[in-house]
């Protein structure tokens, strides 16, 4: 056995499953990954912080969603699918070793169609009040009102998204990183020909049904933050069918991005000049804006007019995702150094973390309660009040869950 095998078979190795949890073998519980579940968590309680203060007009515009420049609020929704990233490579490569690729990619097939599923439900169609409207409607604005804008939130974009990379989650680095070049350019390609201008006049959400493309800039980049943390344990197709056959043993050479593990580097270092390089990269492709000019950098408001290369979440454009792809790596790099480096944690965060999903809906829930009590035009101080008040509901019932072991997962 070569020396790149062996450290593909023991990358390979260290995945296992524990409870129906993917742990490194001999970890306990509490030993995992503990920085995912703590990034995760601090991504659903600032989700919680700006969805319920958002709605109020003395809300600091750092805290509302905007159309034509990027504040807080519109960080955290791209780090939703960098967690999603980590969790799909993890899980994709564990189900590759035990049931091989062919029965991997058909079970995450089925995970990505059961989340838009869930998603069209979820949000469901707007703009049909009236039965006069509907029975009216061409065939057209009922499939665009129905499945391609107000269906196509968080959930919906996270499924398309991960069906989108589902062909390299497991790859090497080079297809990843390919794929996330390539997706891009298309991006840009469609937005400059005809999107950007479409999407507008559609009115839709958080980049609309081709918005999986640059989407998938920090859902890979979580996969590539996994391979810093966890070691790179992607298997070239004919490892691939040699595990799945029972031999136990890669047959074929790895590649170099693979080769390069017996390379030590420091994943915080990593890390931290990736997030580095896709943010620099994404405020270089806004100040493509207007043709070339100086743009104005993130949370700050433009003094410019909006195009394409704008960042811009309605839009989904790519200067938007790879700068918040970056933002994502720095702050996963955080919660690295915090929980996996110093193991540390706080409850608020775990509790979130373990189970996303359930608070997400229930925070969705609360705030259809909040919203009646809370006008838009109220005092930051009632904003404030409700708000926290929210908060802690969606946080409660979320713990209740969990205590009981009631985890919503797909």
């Amino acid at each position: 056995m070569s020396g790149v095998d062996r450290i593909v078979k023991a990358r390979l190795a260290m995945l296992t499953v524990t409870d129906g949890k993917a742990r490194a073998v001999g970890e306990t519980p509490q030993s995992r990954l503990n920085s995912l579940d703590q990034f995760r968590g601090y991504t659903v309680a600032a989700m919680f912080a700006v969805n319920f203060l958002g709605g109020y007009a003395a809300t600091p515009a750092l805290l509302r969603h905007h159309n034509t420049w990027c504040s807080f609020a519109d960080m955290v929704m791209p780090q939703f699918f960098f967690a999603a990233g980590m969790a799909l490579r993890l899980v994709m490569l564990r189900e590759t070793r035990h049931h091989g690729r062919a029965a991997a990619l058909h079970r995450g097939l089925r995970r990505g169609l059961a989340l838009m599923v869930l998603g069209f439900v979820w949000y469901g169609p707007r703009g049909f009040e009236t039965w006069e409207r509907l029975s009216t409607a061409s065939g057209f604005d009922i499939t665009r009102n129905v499945f391609l804008t107000s269906a196509f939130q968080a959930l919906t974009h996270i499924g398309a998204t991960s069906l989108w990379v589902l062909p390299v989650i497991a790859g090497s680095v080079r297809s990843r990183l390919l794929w996330m070049l390539a997706s891009a350019g298309l991006h840009a390609g469609l937005s400059y020909a005809i999107w950007y201008k479409t999407l507008f006049i559609w009115g839709v959400i958080d980049g609309g049904p081709l918005g999986f493309l640059t989407w998938a800039l920090p859902f890979l980049a979580g996969s590539l933050a996994l391979d810093a943390v966890r070691g790179n344990a992607s298997v070239p197709q004919a490892s691939q069918a040699s595990l799945a056959a029972g031999d136990g043993e890669p047959q074929s050479a790895a590649d170099s991005s693979v080769a390069s593990l017996g390379k030590p580097r420091s994943p915080l270092n990593v890390i931290l000049w990736g997030a580095a390089a896709l943010m620099a990269m994404g405020y270089g492709l806004a100040c493509f804006t207007g043709g070339g000019t100086l743009a104005a950098p993130p949370f700050v408001h433009p003094w410019h007019p909006a195009d394409m290369w704008t960042m811009s979440q309605k839009a989904g454009s790519v200067s938007y995702l790879a700068f918040s792809a970056g933002f994502s790596l720095a702050i996963f790099a955080f919660f690295h150094w915090w929980s996996d480096l110093r193991g540390r944690s706080t409850t608020l965060f775990a509790d979130l973390g373990r189970n996303a999903l359930a608070a997400y809906l229930i925070h969705s829930v609360v705030m259809n309660g909040t919203e009646h009590l809370g006008p838009r035009t109220s005092p930051l101080w009632w904003a404030v009040c409700l708000s926290t008040v929210g908060f802690l509901l969606s946080w409660a019932f979320t713990r209740w869950l969990n205590e009981r072991k009631i985890f919503l997962r797909l």
